[in-house]
């Protein structure tokens, strides 16, 4: 095989329609697109969406729903996450380097999932009732 007799299979490849040749190529004159109107001019294209000036579907509907922008620097912890780590004294930079939350997360909740056998020490993280509980209960204490 040489680089010279590559070719595509029979049928493979179409010609490009010749448009503006004549009645004879059924493409002449008008080219295929019609009379008069948008479509038929240059640059006679409308924009996504566009219904011929009716209000368009996107501007009919209502707008929906609301994006807290705490929700991108709050994250959750549970118990049973946090009774894995070997160190007693949990911060947000412990849970950080421990890959537990991302770095841009300032804020961290513990919730009451799973169960804590040792007593730690939450600094500057928050808790739901239940897991202030289980926390207690190991002998351990929160301070925010």
């Amino acid at each position: 095989m040489f680089l010279n007799t590559l070719a595509p299979n029979e049928g493979e490849k179409r010609s490009r329609k010749r448009v503006g040749r004549g009645i004879g190529c059924g493409f002449g004159k008008t080219c295929g697109r019609g009379h008069k109107g948008q479509k038929s001019r240059t640059g006679g294209s409308t924009k996504v969406g566009f219904e011929g000036g009716q209000m368009p579907l996107q501007r009919r509907l209502p707008k929906v729903g609301f994006s807290s922008r705490v929700s991108i620097i709050t994250s959750q912890v549970t118990l049973s996450e946090i009774d894995k780590l070997t160190e007693t004294d949990i911060t947000v930079d412990v849970l950080k380097q421990h890959n537990l939350i991302t770095k841009n997360i300032k804020r961290v909740k513990v919730m009451l999932s799973g169960e804590i056998n040792r007593a730690v020490t939450l600094t500057g993280i928050k808790a739901t009732k239940g897991a202030i509980a289980a926390i207690e209960a190991a002998k351990g204490s929160i301070s925010e």
